[in-house]
Formats: structure tokens, sequence, C-alpha cells
């Protein structure tokens, strides 16, 4: 998106975020310049937003402050309609497309070379096709994994508190990132897991999943991102368990001298 291509009329409007697919319009602004100025931008990929006014408001009039909030609480509820008819539109292309896949083969060479089998989930070509639920069971959007291991997920789909499960859960549940890791832990324990897609996930689906089964033991089976600054992996899921009260399960590596 080019600055004069830039609509200062107040309206929410979408655009294509650099390094996003050739089509998608992840990317969304408001900006009004009439007095008193405001505007916003962010991503639905991302989830990231920042908002901008170019006065300070304690330098602002009340009037000005009120006018203000009116047409902040505006792109609010814009930014709230248009996310939703997003994620509707995604829903509806997510059934489609999980209608259409066939059972996927234990023979894929992402899952061969991860070692585990495909538990429920489907293939498209040499795609994988992964179904993100919510609690009650529906399909909100998908994730597709193909044979080098690359991953992506439906544009537009909800992922927030949404899941993938193995399994059925009895004595314990574990909670975990990405589908290798959550078919690793149910071949090796027999407890059911959830999927959460990613480290930032966690806290939602851990959250869904202690509503659901107040009673039962769950476990967080952390990424160990010891490499990544902040160790994302480890950090996200000590705070969703807790959150709801949980384990934590995470891997040790020896090294060699």
């Amino acid at each position: 998106m080019h600055r004069n291509e830039l609509m200062a009329d107040g309206l929410l409007h979408r655009y294509r975020v650099e390094g996003d697919k050739p089509g998608s319009l992840n990317g969304w602004y408001v900006l009004d310049l009439s007095h008193p100025a405001h505007g916003a931008f962010g991503s639905w990929k991302t989830g990231q937003s920042v908002s901008w006014c170019p006065a300070h408001q304690t330098a602002m009039s009340e009037n000005d402050r009120r006018a203000l909030a009116r047409r902040q609480a505006a792109t609010r509820a814009a930014r709230y309609a248009d996310q939703v008819a997003m994620q509707k539109s995604a829903q509806n292309r997510a059934a489609k497309l999980w209608e259409a896949a066939k059972p996927a083969k234990n023979k894929h060479p992402y899952l061969l070379r991860k070692g585990v089998g495909a538990f429920g989930i489907r293939q498209m070509g040499d795609r994988l096709v992964i179904p993100l639920r919510d609690d009650c069971g529906a399909i909100w959007s998908i994730q597709f994994i193909d044979s080098g291991g690359g991953k992506r997920f439906l544009s537009g789909g909800r992922k927030k508190g949404c899941y993938f499960s193995i399994g059925e859960p009895r004595d314990a549940l574990c909670i975990c990132e990405g589908y290798a890791t959550g078919a690793s832990v149910y071949m090796s324990t027999g407890h059911a897991t959830a999927i959460a897609f990613d480290a930032g996930n966690l806290a939602s689906v851990a959250a869904a999943m202690r509503k659901k089964f107040p009673e039962l033991k769950i476990i967080i089976v952390a990424d160990y991102d010891a490499d990544t600054e902040g160790n994302p992996g480890m950090t996200y899921a000590l705070d969703a368990a807790r959150a709801i009260g949980a384990l934590v399960a995470f891997p040790i590596f020896e090294v060699a001298i």
C-alpha cells in the first residue's frame, strides 16, 4: 500500500501486508484527519494494532476528548464487525475444504519424518489438513502442512481458543503447540492431547479446557525455545499453567562435551 492510497474518511479499509500471500487483505486501517484527528492500523493475521492521535488528550478541550472517544469507539466497533465477517467467511471455506479432503495417510513425508501417525487429520494433494475447532466442535479454520513441513493457516480464520484434539480425556489431558508434538505425546503417554497451534494460543486453549474439564489433571507440554530470546515456548506454557492450575512438562537436553 502506498501513502497516496490512504483514505482519510474515518472508515475501515483493508490492504495486503507485504510478505503475505497475493490476494490476502490481512492489514486494516482507519484514518480521520478532521478535528480531532485520529487513526489506527493493524493486522488480523498477527493480532497487532496501533492507535494514533497527534495531540495528547490532556491538551484537548472536553468537547474534543468526547469527540475523540466517540470516534475511537466507532473504530473498535468497525474492527469487530469486520473481524466477525472475515472469520465467518473463513469458517464457511474451512467447512468445505474439510469435507473435500480425504483421510491422511501415515506415509505422508511430514508424518514419516516426525515419526507420528495421522490421528483424525485429512489430506489434500501433498498437504495435510488439520481443523481448528472451538470447544463446541465447530471448525473455524484450517492449518495446512506440506510435505516439506511448511505451515500456513486459512486466511482470515479464527485461531484464538481453537484447537485440534487427539484421543478422549481420561486420567489427564495434555496441551501443546504443534500437531507433531501432540501426536508424539499421545503415542508415548496415551493421554488425550489438545493442540493449540502456537505458543500465543496456549492460554486461551487452556482456559477452554479447564472450563470443559474442571476436575481433570491438565499438563501443558512446553516447546523449549532456548535459542529464541525470552524462550517463548516455556514462557507462554508457564503463564497458561498458572492461570488454570495445570502442570508443565518440558524436555531436558543433554549437551555433549
